[in-house]
């Protein structure tokens, strides 16, 4: 066990050349962040997961029942023990061989069969209520941890020159308000980790989870090596959009749908900004070329742009996403001919990551009828906010 510590913590892989980690130790003089800050964020992201409950419960529900959102959820489906043991067993899509044996065992037609699968499916998703008080924590997390960085940097040299995140590296002096506001972010993501498996289950899970261990793992490769200047602007451009994505969802719970459709709006505009535009063009281009001419590369530079490369990679999955469901929703707004926001519920299902898929048979009749009757049934853009969790958060 100490061979491999001294493996993982060779100073020739973590620091810059003629750089040790005795030259980094606090002193009474100066303060630098230590590897050992961060057992910290464990038991505060368990804390974090706690007032979280308490938040929901006290705070959040009450908001909702407000604003008029039903605690209940979806219609459950009819009591049948051979449907409930294919459910459970065998599969819960069925596919049309199935179904047709299902018909002739239970004298049932194909589509009411097909309707109690879905009814069912239905039936394990969360209700309204649950999605909102999730949404309300994120927002109100998200939006306290961005003022407080704005707050934080507008102090600080490297906001309007990020070339002083590099000058004196890696001997710059970690200040309390700078360690709090690491900490932080780091016990918030390790919390998203842990609730992920007991939140709303997304078909992105993957790349949710993908998404937070890459966020993770750059708090912590820019906290080990000292890039904590640069990790700060990286945290704040991430929170501003997950603060805009959270609220149109409240919005789109609360049945506000104008409120919802602009929130969105302004969430994919500045999304997209923030991602493809200001990431690359200010937060990459100063750790991968400035900090080559300054500092120069080492083992740890590689890995952590590398890292920052996996998140534009997701940034721009995400952009897809969105952009994607902006062009249905144009497309379905000139058939329609009255709201150039509204989408049809079977462009839900693209995006929605707590959606099951409607039956290949009912999605083609559905779809035939909106190109007869334009965009019947719409609502909104409940498709990518009831379900979006991109979450940059970031």
């Amino acid at each position: 066990m100490a061979g491999i510590l001294v493996w993982f913590w060779n100073e020739r892989f973590w620091l810059p050349h003629n750089v040790t980690w005795a030259d980094l130790k606090n002193t009474e003089e100066a303060t630098f962040p230590q590897a050992e800050d961060l057992y910290l964020t464990i038991p505060l992201a368990f804390c974090i997961f706690m007032i979280r409950l308490l938040f929901e419960r006290f705070i959040a529900k009450p908001c909702a029942l407000a604003l008029k959102i039903q605690a209940s959820g979806p219609q459950k489906a009819q009591h049948n023990a051979i449907l409930e043991k294919v459910f459970t067993a065998i599969t819960k899509h069925p596919d049309e061989k199935r179904l047709e044996g299902l018909s002739k065992q239970l004298d049932w037609d194909v589509r009411s069969i097909q309707r109690w699968f879905r009814q069912r499916r239905n039936q394990e998703k969360p209700s309204t209520l649950t999605r909102f008080c999730e949404s309300m924590w994120k927002f109100t997390f998200n939006l306290y941890m961005f003022t407080y960085g704005v707050r934080y940097l507008q102090t600080t040299p490297w906001l309007w020159n990020t070339r002083n995140c590099w000058y004196n590296y890696p001997y710059q002096q970690l200040t309390p308000d700078l360690h709090y506001y690491y900490i932080a972010e780091l016990s918030f993501y390790w919390s998203l980790v842990f609730s992920q498996f007991t939140d709303i289950k997304r078909k992105d899970f993957g790349i949710m989870f993908l998404h937070h261990l890459a966020t993770i793992s750059l708090i912590t490769f820019s906290y080990v090596n000292n890039m904590v200047r640069v990790g700060t602007l990286v945290m704040c451009l991430h929170d501003v959009a997950d603060v805009l994505l959270e609220a149109a969802k409240m919005a789109n719970y609360s049945k506000c749908q104008k409120l919802c459709d602009l929130l969105f709006v302004i969430f994919a505009f500045v999304f997209i900004i923030a991602r493809l535009g200001i990431f690359p063009l200010w937060i990459l281009n100063t750790t991968m070329f400035e900090s080559w001419e300054i500092v120069g590369p080492y083992p740890s530079w590689w890995v952590f742009n590398l890292l920052l490369l996996l998140l534009q990679t997701l940034h721009l999955f995400w952009s897809y996403l969105i952009i994607k469901i902006a062009c249905k929703a144009i497309s379905r707004g000139k058939t329609a001919k009255w709201n150039p926001l509204h989408v049809s519920k079977d462009d839900q299902s693209d995006i929605e990551s707590s959606s099951d898929e409607e039956d290949t048979v009912l999605r083609t009749k559905s779809a035939q009828k909106i190109s007869t009757n334009g965009s019947s049934n719409a609502n909104g853009l409940n498709g990518y906010l009831i379900g979006a969790s991109y979450s940059e958060e970031h």
